[in-house]
């Protein structure tokens, strides 16, 4: 009612009303990790790292705690957790169906990073598709656990584009700090410079090309003239 003092997000006492996010297939990471800051809020987080003593207030916080992460699953996964009496048995339970056990995750992050260091940009390939594989591959290694660093990927991204970024990827490795550079920045940068090669043509590229020609022709002209002038001396 308009007289009772709610604002429509919170009880008569000011407590927050949570609406649980629900877990799909592709969204565990972040579905585990509003999970965890919901029940934090509640106070029955404890439940799951079952980090209190063995008594009736731990009860009644495990079935709290319980009932929250069935407020978060769909129906299809109501009788996968049916058997598991406490919380932490039952997001044991999620957490091993998501992630996977230990064994299958440390192959799986193996064979993620043996991608990662095989990915490479084709030539017709534009920057955008190319950091995207790159991001995905990295934001799965880190779902996992794997704790790739920003540098790594700011090294792999400048060492693995294609022949037409070299010039731009070797001026950010020469002159660039590749420690503190965020892969953004490295992104932002490649971009830019994909658009000003938009606007050249294969004209622009002859031109290049003949003027290097014509400097290496002088130099070489240059040359025969010194060692000329050194034999009449």
């Amino acid at each position: 009612m308009a007289g009772s003092g709610s604002n429509g997000n919170g009880d008569k006492d000011g407590q927050i009303t949570l609406h649980y996010p629900m877990l799909i297939r592709s969204n565990y990471s972040a579905w585990a990790i509003k999970m965890r800051v919901f029940m934090l809020a509640q106070g029955v987080w404890d439940a799951v790292e079952r980090r209190i003593a063995n008594t009736l207030v731990e009860t009644k916080k495990d079935n709290m705690a319980l009932a929250a992460i069935y407020q978060g699953i769909p129906e299809d996964l109501l009788m996968t957790l049916a058997e598991k009496k406490t919380a932490k048995d039952a997001w044991d339970a999620l957490k091993v169906m998501f992630v996977g056990a230990d064994r299958v995750k440390v192959a799986r992050i193996q064979t993620l990073k043996a991608e990662f260091e095989a990915l490479s940009m084709k030539e017709t390939e534009c920057v955008d598709d190319f950091t995207r594989k790159v991001i995905n591959t990295v934001s799965t290694l880190r779902t996992l656990g794997d704790k790739i660093e920003e540098a790594q990927v700011v090294k792999k991204l400048l060492r693995a584009v294609s022949s037409k970024f070299v010039q731009i990827a070797s001026t950010l490795e020469q002159f660039g700090d590749l420690e503190s550079m965020s892969v953004e920045e490295v992104v932002g940068r490649l971009k830019a410079y994909e658009e000003r090669m938009k606007g050249r043509g294969d004209g622009d590229d002859r031109k290049l090309l003949l003027t290097h020609k014509e400097w290496t022709k002088k130099y070489k002209k240059k040359a025969e003239g010194d060692s000329k002038q050194q034999k009449w001396n």
